[in-house]
């Protein structure tokens, strides 16, 4: 019996209690709520204290390398990070909403400065995106989807994240904010977090309320239910004052911090954070090198992947509507390659399945740029459901763009075919290899991915939840 295996960069059954992230629940949850007091830095700086514990136990648990590795990572970041040093280290915290899609994630609506000192946080700032970019006066020509799909003229810094790569987005919106006035040179690190991730932290607090707001916060309505309060009404009526129209999260912010941090939840909290980093809802850079190099060995940059010189696939959405309609958006992918080809012809397709039933004022007909990365020097075809829109390369890559439109409550049933440079052709089952890249802010994928060779033909069926990295193997 031949099969086709799948192997992982990052395995799904990473053992609990095993992986240290307090560093990034600092800085992430300062930058998400803006609003903690005294007495829950102090609750904070005995999480970290008992999470470095917790870090040196684990170097003596027989775990495979890479997930020693993970844990190895975390350590040291944490131990620049907290240590007792009286230097200020500060971080830019993108913060972005995959209910809307973009390339690096999600739109990014807002920011927040955050600074901490001796593993404490001691100030931040927050801002709607919309307001740094009126102090941009220069006129910077947008990319040619914003200005063909959106009729947006100017690119800025909500705009930033136009690329599939992070340290990318990062240059570019540290360019941006020197435009609208602010330095950028005192940033220690840049971190992308998209709303998927506040879901997930009111999904280990348990729902919550908010003295003043009405509605219950859960797991499955957190981050909808936040939209609602701090857009609907001002969307529906223009003349409500908007410069302080997500006060709640200073209300919010101590709620969620003393259901969260405390000692029986950090083990939790080290959980969902390295599954956060996993599936590229967290992304880290930093301006340290030795600290950057650790994260990329890892890869939590959010890097497209430059070094890969196998067969190559990464799909890239950015959502042109204007709209949080990718909270309806399904997904399937299906892989198909004829490497007996003297050029291998890949059949890519795409199913993308509009759930909502009816439009509002967050959800309408799903419009997006797509964008498909595959192996420099491929050669696009022909497609079907498709309207090709460009070509070119990119990060070691060629890319093809195509306008993509689906229905509410209909299916699009997308197709591209393509032929990969001549190297591959005639390629053993033990040599052929395929990463498929995920974007980050996508929900789960199913995959499947069917190989022809000259030594038969292999399928195999995944879930693309985080990177896949497929081999096929006799057996």
């Amino acid at each position: 019996m031949q099969n086709f295996s799948p192997k992982y960069f990052n395995k799904q059954n990473f053992p609990k209690k095993r992986i240290i992230k307090i560093i990034v629940v600092v800085v992430l949850l300062a930058g998400l709520f803006a609003g903690a007091t005294y007495a829950m830095k102090n609750k904070r700086m005995l999480a970290v204290s008992s999470l470095s514990v917790l870090g040196k136990v684990t170097r003596f648990l027989p775990l495979p390398a890479d997930e020693k590795k993970e844990i190895e990572v975390v350590n040291n970041i944490v131990g620049v990070l907290t240590q007792n040093d009286n230097k200020e280290r500060t971080f830019l915290i993108m913060l972005q909403n995959n209910a809307e899609l973009r390339p690096g994630g999600g739109f990014l609506g807002q920011y927040a400065i955050v600074t901490i000192k001796n593993g404490q946080v001691t100030s931040t700032f927050v801002e709607d995106a919309n307001l740094l970019d009126q102090r941009i006066s220069a006129k910077i020509v947008a990319p040619f989807p914003f200005k063909k799909m959106m009729q947006i003229k100017n690119w800025k810094f909500r705009d930033s994240n136009f690329s599939p790569d992070f340290p990318t987005n990062v240059d570019k919106a540290k360019y941006f904010m020197r435009m609208a006035g602010r330095s950028t040179t005192g940033f220690d690190g840049v971190i992308a977090v998209n709303s998927q991730v506040f879901d997930d932290v009111i999904g280990l607090t348990g729902p919550i309320t908010v003295p003043g707001y009405s509605g219950e916060y859960t797991k499955e309505n957190a981050s909808r239910q936040l939209e609602a309060q701090v857009e609907k009404a001002y969307i529906m009526d223009p003349s409500l004052d908007t410069q302080n129209r997500k006060a709640i999260l200073k209300k919010m912010a101590p709620i969620i911090l003393d259901k969260l941090l405390t000692l029986g939840n950090i083990p939790k909290i080290a959980d969902l954070l390295h599954t956060e980093m996993k599936n590229r809802n967290v992304m880290l850079n930093f301006t340290d090198q030795n600290l950057q190099q650790q994260v990329a060995s890892v890869r939590w940059d959010g890097t497209v992947a430059k070094d890969w010189n196998s067969d190559f696939l990464m799909a890239i959405d950015a959502n042109m509507g204007a709209l949080k309609s990718d909270f309806y958006i399904k997904r399937e992918m299906n892989y198909d390659i004829d490497l007996t080809q003297p050029n291998p012809l890949v059949t890519l397709n795409l199913k993308y399945t509009h759930t909502a039933t009816g439009g509002d004022w967050r959800t309408s007909d799903y419009h997006s740029y797509l964008r498909i990365y595959v192996p420099q020097g491929s050669t696009f075809l022909d497609s079907h459901m498709v309207n090709r829109v460009a070509t070119a390369d990119d990060f070691g890559k060629t890319y093809f763009g195509f306008k993509l439109d689906v229905l509410i409550n209909d299916t699009t049933d997308a197709t591209v075919r393509y032929q990969l440079p001549a190297s591959f052709s005639n390629m053993s089952i033990n040599d052929y290899k395929l990463l498929i890249q995920k974007q980050s802010g996508v929900t789960d994928v199913p995959v499947t991915v069917h190989v022809k060779t000259v030594d038969g033909e292999f399928t195999e069926k995944q879930t693309l939840i985080n990177d896949l990295n497929f081999q096929a193997t006799k057996q």
